[in-house]
């Protein structure tokens, strides 16, 4: 199977899918390269395009040091990060896997070249190990969105050859029509189709535990941002807010103001999205910067909507899992390529569709409300202030909540015919994105980000 709802919800750090975790795996690719570590004596990293001109601001750099001495984004604790980084800059060494010891200067050995694009993607990397002056491996790798990663020679591959090759699949859907078609003809709903797909490869008993534990994961982090206070690194000065708006909502009363679920929901998306930009624990789902969408919309199922299950739950995310490829085949889940409408837009339709699903939507009116999700985040810059996932980040992710639950309820109040179809939109959106500016596509070279002054 090329595409799983486990590759569209990973277990990793923040504060960015493709210039944090995407780079760190890009990195531990290369370490697994080296055929013998102890001829490696010196390092060269040198990044490209949005990974150079937003790098230090998403962390890409600590990202790539971490790769290389072993790290993985869902195996780091992030407690012990900036410990790891703090001795390489003291000794001037780089641990290779962890083990072998290797002269590093950061000034000297990882370079941006904010003036440079590699030709298969805006976030391009490459690593060159030397022994005594010689190149004795070298190779090239792009984040393209999410955390996927692939290497120079997969860049002209198709998703399926690079993540999974050609299992056959009972459902082998590409595009919305696909899931009308097959539904009906199958008599299944799209999570049951879902699973029916993910059953090539694991046991219903092992989906269900991937699935349940990474809406724990989800939950926890929502919790941790209710209770951490302070200011977010990287020099902008932005305070928690979540803390305050815990503390205030708790003492406010839905008798007299029903509308305070809003104001709930946009908490759930705000305490994950400060946990992201301070790099801690998140689910990429599809992206970091968009990674309090589903949970917050999620939330608002188990939280506010009558009598939610566990089932529930589990068939939200099969079908906010199945929505993402839908995208990831016919558009991109990079920001470098899509604007933000590839991360907030696509986890907007994602949530929407999930959550109708949740609710018992039909096949139409999933499908429906995905298009929903998206039609109206179509052309939305990725513009962060200094590089950073902050702002406008954590904000639009409230934004994209509140519009997934409204595009899910508008869904479900109709019957699923609507003029404009979800394959419609996501073309619509690629065409977009080839055409949108490229100073507006996580560069940090237009918009707010040269609108707002950084302090």
């Amino acid at each position: 199977m090329a595409l799983s709802v486990f590759d569209m919800f990973s277990i990793g750090i923040g504060p960015s899918s493709s210039h944090t975790v995407g780079p760190m795996r890009a990195a531990y690719r290369f370490l697994k390269r080296i055929k013998n570590l102890q001829e490696v004596d010196h390092l060269q990293i040198d990044l490209y395009g949005s990974l150079a001109l937003t790098g230090k601001g998403h962390a890409t750099d600590k990202a790539v040091i971490l790769g290389l001495q072993g790290e993985t984004p869902e195996g780091i604790d992030p407690e012990t990060i900036e410990p790891k980084l703090h001795r390489v800059a003291e000794e001037k060494t780089l641990l290779l896997g962890g083990k072998v010891a290797v002269p590093f200067i950061e000034e000297r050995d990882l370079l941006f070249h904010k003036d440079r694009f590699l030709p298969y993607h805006p976030n391009g990397v490459r690593f060159t190990a030397y022994h005594k002056g010689q190149v004795i491996d070298q190779h090239v790798y792009y984040s393209v969105g999410g955390g996927f990663v692939v290497c120079h020679e997969e860049a002209t591959k198709t998703v399926e050859d690079v993540v999974g090759g050609h299992d056959p699949i009972p459902y082998p859907y590409r595009n919305g029509d696909d899931i009308l078609r097959m539904a009906k003809e199958s008599g299944l709903t799209v999570p049951e189709m879902i699973r029916a797909n993910e059953r090539v490869h694991r046991t219903d008993e092992e989906i269900d535990k991937g699935l349940l534990n990474i809406w724990n994961v989800m939950q926890r982090c929502i919790e941790r941002g209710f209770h951490q206070e302070g200011i977010l690194p990287g020099g902008l000065g932005v305070k928690r807010r979540a803390p305050e708006v815990f503390k205030q909502l708790q003492d406010r009363s839905f008798h007299e103001d029903p509308a305070l679920i809003f104001d709930w929901v946009s908490l759930f998306a705000l305490s994950v999205n400060e946990e992201n930009a301070a790099g801690g624990r998140v689910v990429t789902a599809p992206t970091n910067g968009a990674a309090g969408i589903v949970p917050a919309t999620l939330k608002y199922y188990t939280t506010f909507t009558p009598n939610p299950t566990q089932k529930g739950v589990i068939d939200f995310l099969l079908t906010a899992g199945g929505i993402g490829m839908l995208f990831k085949w016919g558009a991109s889940i990079s920001a470098a390529e899509m604007g933000c409408m590839g991360e907030v837009g696509v986890a907007c339709s994602m949530a929407a569709a999930g959550l109708t699903a949740a609710l018992g939507g039909t096949t139409a009116q999933i499908e429906n409300a995905a298009e929903i999700g998206m039609e109206h985040h179509l052309g939305l810059t990725c513009d962060p202030v200094k590089g950073l996932v902050q702002i406008p980040c954590i904000e639009r992710n409230t934004m994209g909540t509140l519009q997934a639950i409204n595009g899910a309820r508008l869904a479900l109040l109709g019957d699923g015919s609507h003029r404009v179809s979800l394959d419609q939109v996501i073309a619509t959106m690629k065409e977009t994105g080839k055409n949108m500016q490229s100073i507006y596509k996580e560069t940090s070279l237009g918009g707010l980000a040269v609108n707002v002054h950084e302090c």
